[in-house]
C-alpha cells in the first residue's frame, strides 16, 4: 500500500508538472509575434489585393508567426522567413517588408504583383543585413534601378527573372556593391546589357543566368572578368548585336554547365573545339550549327553528363567522337538534326543513360538488341524517323526503369510475346502511327501508372473490353486512340484524363461519364447514342468539346450555358434540338452546330464574341432575323488583330466554295455558314463590315432586300454563297473589287440590272447567276442600250440618295403652292396684267371650243357613213 501511495503520489506530480508546462507553453505561443515585426507585416498586406483568400489566417490569426508563409526563430521569436509564392497576389510589393530584423529568406515569385514600392533610402531605415535569399521572379514588376539592392550586403541567392528591368540603367553594376553574391538569375527580364561592362566583377558568382536578354555589345568577353569561379552560365536566347565568339569560352576553367540555346553558331565550324574541358552540361540546341565533325575520333569533353544538340542541321551519320565520350553520360539529346544512316550497336555502351533523345531524325535500319544494357534508362524517344526491320520485347527486357517510350511515326514491324509482363511501369507511352494492331497489345493492360497513352491512327480494332475499361479509367492526363477503328462500350466507364481523344472509332451505347477535371473531350465519329448526360454540367474546366457525328439527341440548352471556359464546340450531324442559349461561353472562337434541329432565332451573343473565328449554324431550324445590333467579333473585324487563339488540333467539316471537306481546323481561316434555315429579313450591313471573313454562306433562306454595300470591304473574302433566297435590286459595283473572291453564287434570287463589269465577276460561270430574269451582262444576256441607260440614270440616282417617293409629293406640292400664290398675287396687285391675263384665258378657249367642235363634226360624219 505504501508503495502504491508513493507511486500515486508520483503520477500526480508529474501530471501537475506536464500540465502546467503545456498552459505555459500554450501562453508563450500566443505571445510569440514580435510587435514590431507583425506592425511591419500589416504595412505589407494593406498593398496586397488577397482575391484568393490564401492570407485568410493573416487576419483571423492574432499571433503573425502562425501567417500564411511566416516563418520564425523558435528562440526569439523574430520573424526569418517570408514564402508567399504561388499565392495568386496582386498589388503592390511593399519592400518596408526588407526592415525585418532578422529576415534571412524572401520569396514572393509566380504572383501577380504590378507595382514595387521602394522606400527612400535614409539613415533611419535599415534593411535587413542578414538577408540572404530574395526571389521576386515571375512577379512582372518593373524597376528603374538596384540602388536599394546594395544596402543587402549579405545576399547570395537573387532572382528576378520575368520581371521588367527595361528601364534599369545601372544595370549589373549596383550588383557589384554584393560582395557576397552567388547565385544571379535574370533571365527573360527585358535587360539591356552593354559593352561597359567590362570592370565588371563578382568575387563570389557561381550561378549566372541572363538567357533572353538583349546584348548591345559585340563580343561576350567580359564574361570572363565576372568570376573565376562561375560554374553555372545560361546564355539561352540572348539577342546579341554582334557575332558570337566562341574563343574566349576556353578561359572559363570552371564552368560545369553552359547554355547556349538559339545563338547562331553556324560560323562557327570548330565550335567542338572550343568548349571547356571541364563541362558537365552542354546545351547548344537550336544554334544553326552545320558541322558536327564525323570524322573526329575525340574530343576534350570527358566530364559530361548531359548533352543537347537538338534542332541543328548536321546532315550527316553519327559522328565518331560521340561514342568517346565520358562513360557517365546521362543525357543525350539529338532530336531534329537531320541526322541519318543506322544506329550503331556501340552507342548503346553508355549504361549510364537515362534520357535519350533520337527523334525526328531520318535514321533507318533495326534497333540493335543492346539496347537492353541501358538498365537505367528513364526515357527514351525514337520517333519520327524511318527505322525498319522487327521490334520485339526483347529489345526491352531488362528496362526496369523505363516510364517513357515513344515510338511513334515509325516502320517498326512489332512481334510481342501476348504473355509479356515489363518489368517497367511507364508513365508515358506514344505509338501513334504505327501498326502494333489489330489486337490492342496485352502487355499495355500491365501499365498501370500511365498517365499518357497516345495511339492515334494505329490500325487498332479489337479490345479486351474489360480491361481496357479498367486501363482507361485510370489515364489521368492525356488518352489519344483516336483514328482508329476499336468497337465497344464505355457508357459505365468514368474517364478520367484531363484530354480525352476517341474520335474517329466504333464506340457504342451512351456517353461514358467524365470527370469534372477534364479539359478536352473529341468522341466524334462514333455510333453513340442518347442524349448529353446530365452530370457534364460539371465540367467546369471544359474548353474543347466535339461530339461530331455521332447518334445523339436531347436538348443542351442547360448544359451549354454551365460550359463557361468554352472554347471550342462541335456539335455538327446529331439531332439535338431547342434554342441556342443565350450566354454560352465568353472565350468562344469555334461554334460549330450544324445539321442538328435546334430551332428559335439567332442568339445576338454570338455576334459579341471578340474571339470568334468560324461560326457554322447551317441546316437547322433556326428563324427569325440575323441580329441586328452592333457586331464586336474583333477577332473577324480588325486587320493584324490576333486574340491568343486556342492551340488545338482537331478536324471538321469545313464547307467551301461549294465543297465539303474533312480536314484539320485552320486557325488562320474566319467563316460564317448560316445556310438551309428559315431567317427572313435583310442582311444587316454589319455582316459585311467583317472584312476578315473569307468563307460567307447565308444560302437556302428567306431573306429579303439589298446587298449591302458595305460589301465592297470585304478584301478577303474567297467565297461567297447568297443563293435560293428572296434578294432584289442590283448587284453593287464594289464587288467587282473583291479580288480573292473564286467562288460565288447569287442564283435563284431576284437580282435585276447589269452585272458590274469587272475581271472578277466576269469569271464566273453561269450557274452563278441563274434563276435571275431580270439580270443581264456577261457571263448572261447581253443588256439593251435602253436598259443600260435606265440602269445608269437609275444608278445615278441611288448614289446621290435612296428613292424617297413621299419627299417627291411633297416637293411637288410645295411648288406648285408657291408658283400658284406667286402667280395671283401678281394678278391682285397689277391691273393691266390682270386684263391682260383675262384677254389670254378668252383667246385660249375660243381655240379650244373650235378645235374640240371641228373634231366632234368629223366624228360625226364618219359614223353616219358607216
Amino acid at each position: 500500500m505504501t508503495f502504491l501511495s508513493q507511486f500515486s503520489l508520483l503520477f500526480l506530480s508529474l501530471f501537475y508538472v506536464f500540465t502546467f508546462q503545456n498552459i505555459l507553453c500554450s501562453n508563450l505561443s500566443q505571445l510569440r509575434c514580435n510587435e514590431k515585426d507583425r506592425q511591419i507585416l500589416q504595412i505589407f498586406k494593406e498593398g496586397l489585393i488577397n482575391s484568393s483568400n490564401n492570407l485568410i489566417s493573416w487576419s483571423t490569426q492574432q499571433d503573425c508567426c502562425q501567417w500564411q508563409g511566416v516563418y520564425c526563430d523558435n528562440t526569439s521569436s523574430r520573424v526569418t522567413k517570408l514564402d508567399l509564392s504561388y499565392q495568386s497576389l496582386q498589388g503592390e510589393i511593399k519592400l518596408s517588408l526588407l526592415e525585418l530584423q532578422f529576415l534571412y529568406h524572401l520569396n514572393l515569385s509566380y504572383n501577380y504583383f504590378n507595382v514595387i514600392s521602394i522606400p527612400p533610402i535614409q539613415n533611419d531605415v535599415i534593411f535587413s543585413s542578414n538577408l540572404h535569399y530574395l526571389d521576386l521572379s515571375h512577379t512582372y514588376i518593373s524597376m528603374d534601378n538596384f540602388h536599394w539592392l546594395s544596402q543587402l550586403s549579405s545576399l547570395t541567392y537573387l532572382d528576378l527573372s520575368n520581371t521588367n528591368l527595361g528601364n534599369v540603367t545601372d544595370g549589373l553594376q549596383s550588383l557589384v556593391m554584393l560582395p557576397s553574391l552567388s547565385v544571379l538569375i535574370l533571365s527573360y527580364c527585358e535587360l539591356n546589357i552593354t559593352s561597359s561592362l567590362k570592370d565588371v566583377n563578382f568575387t563570389s558568382l557561381v550561378t549566372l543566368d541572363l538567357s533572353g536578354n538583349y546584348f548591345t555589345s559585340k563580343s561576350l568577353q567580359w564574361l570572363f572578368n565576372l568570376s573565376s569561379g562561375i560554374s553555372h552560365l545560361d546564355l539561352g536566347g540572348i539577342y546579341l548585336s554582334g557575332n558570337f565568339d566562341l574563343r574566349w569560352l576556353s578561359q572559363l576553367h570552371s564552368v560545369k554547365y553552359l547554355n547556349l540555346y538559339g545563338i547562331d553558331l553556324h560560323k562557327e565550324t570548330n565550335w567542338l573545339l572550343a568548349m571547356p574541358a571541364s563541362l558537365s552540361d552542354l546545351h547548344l540546341s537550336n544554334c544553326q550549327l552545320t558541322n558536327i565533325s564525323p570524322s573526329l575520333k575525340h574530343v576534350n569533353l570527358t566530364s559530361l553528363v548531359t548533352l543537347d544538340l537538338s534542332f541543328n542541321n548536321f546532315n550527316s551519320e553519327l559522328p565518331h567522337w560521340l561514342f568517346n565520350l565520358s562513360r557517365d553520360l546521362s543525357h543525350l539529346h539529338l532530336k531534329y538534326c537531320s541526322l541519318y544512316g543506322e544506329i550503331p550497336s556501340s552507342l548503346f555502351n553508355y549504361q549510364n543513360l537515362e534520357y535519350l533523345d533520337l527523334s525526328g531524325n531520318m535514321f533507318s535500319g533495326s534497333i540493335p538488341l543492346n539496347l537492353g544494357n541501358l538498365t537505367y534508362l528513364v526515357s527514351l524517344k525514337i520517333d519520327y524517323n524511318s527505322f525498319s526491320g522487327t521490334i520485339t520485347d526483347m529489345h526491352f527486357s531488362r528496362l526496369h526503369n523505363l516510364k517513357e517510350l515513344d515510338l511513334s511515326n515509325t516502320r517498326f514491324t512489332f512481334h510481342f510475346n501476348p504473355e509479356w509482363i515489363p518489368l517497367f511501369q511507364l508513365k508515358i507511352l506514344h505509338l501513334d502511327d504505327t501498326n502494333p494492331g489489330p489486337q490492342f497489345p496485352s502487355w499495355i493492360y500491365t501499365q498501370k501508372s500511365l498517365s499518357v497513352l497516345s495511339m492515334s491512327s494505329s490500325k487498332l480494332s479489337f479490345v479486351a473490353e474489360e480491361k481496357f475499361c479498367g486501363l482507361i479509367t485510370g489515364i489521368d492526363t492525356v488518352i489519344d486512340l483516336s483514328n482508329n477503328s476499336i468497337s465497344g462500350e464505355i457508357s459505365n466507364t468514368f474517364l478520367n484524363s484531363f484530354r480525352i481523344k476517341l474520335g474517329h472509332n466504333n464506340f457504342t451505347g451512351t456517353l461514358p461519364h467524365l470527370s469534372p477535371e477534364v479539359g478536352y473531350v473529341d468522341l466524334s465519329h462514333n455510333s453513340f447514342t442518347g442524349s448529353v448526360p446530365h452530370a457534364w454540367k460539371k465540367l467546369e474546366y471544359l474548353f474543347f468539346i466535339s461530339l461530331w457525328n455521332n447518334n445523339l439527341f436531347g436538348e443542351v440548352l442547360e448544359i451549354l450555358s454551365c460550359w463557361r471556359y468554352l472554347e471550342v464546340i462541335n456539335l455538327e450531324k446529331n439531332e439535338f434540338f431547342g434554342v441556342i442559349p443565350n450566354n454560352m461561353s465568353k472565350y468562344l472562337e469555334v461554334v460549330i452546330l450544324r445539321s442538328n434541329k435546334f430551332e428559335g432565332s439567332i442568339p445576338s451573343q454570338l455576334f459579341l464574341l471578340s474571339a470568334l473565328i468560324h461560326l457554322d449554324l447551317a441546316h437547322n431550324k433556326l428563324s427569325g432575323s440575323i441580329p441586328q445590333i452592333t457586331y464586336n467579333i474583333t477577332d473577324m473585324m480588325v486587320d493584324n488583330y490576333s486574340t491568343p487563339l486556342l492551340a488545338e488540333d482537331g478536324n471538321i467539316d469545313f464547307y467551301q466554295k461549294g465543297q465539303v471537306y474533312d480536314r484539320e481546323l485552320d486557325l488562320d481561316r474566319r467563316t460564317i455558314d448560316l445556310s438551309a434555315n428559315k431567317i427572313s429579313g435583310e442582311i444587316p450591313s454589319e455582316l459585311f463590315r467583317l472584312i476578315r471573313v473569307q468563307t460567307l454562306n447565308l444560302s437556302y433562306n428567306h431573306l429579303t432586300g439589298t446587298i449591302p454595300k458595305t460589301i465592297g470591304g470585304m478584301k478577303n473574302l474567297e467565297s461567297l454563297d447568297l443563293s435560293n433566297n428572296k434578294l432584289f435590286g442590283e448587284i453593287p459595283e464594289n464587288m467587282a473589287t473583291l479580288t480573292f473572291l473564286s467562288y460565288l453564287n447569287l442564283s435563284c434570287n431576284n437580282f435585276s440590272g447589269q452585272i458590274p463589269i469587272g475581271t472578277q465577276l466576269q469569271s464566273f460561270s453561269v450557274s452563278s447567276y441563274d434563276g435571275n430574269p431580270e439580270l443581264c451582262g456577261d457571263p448572261l444576256k447581253k443588256c439593251s442600250m435602253k436598259k443600260i441607260d435606265v440602269n445608269r440614270i437609275e444608278q445615278r440616282m441611288k448614289e446621290d440618295g435612296e428613292f424617297d417617293e413621299e419627299s417627291l409629293y411633297l416637293g411637288m406640292g410645295v411648288g406648285f403652292a408657291v408658283g400658284f400664290c406667286g402667280l395671283f398675287g401678281s394678278l391682285l396687285s397689277f391691273r393691266k396684267w390682270r386684263h391682260k391675263y383675262y384677254r389670254l384665258l378668252n383667246r385660249m378657249y375660243d381655240q379650244l371650243y373650235v378645235t374640240y367642235m371641228l373634231k366632234f363634226n368629223n366624228f360625226l360624219n364618219r359614223e353616219a357613213l358607216q
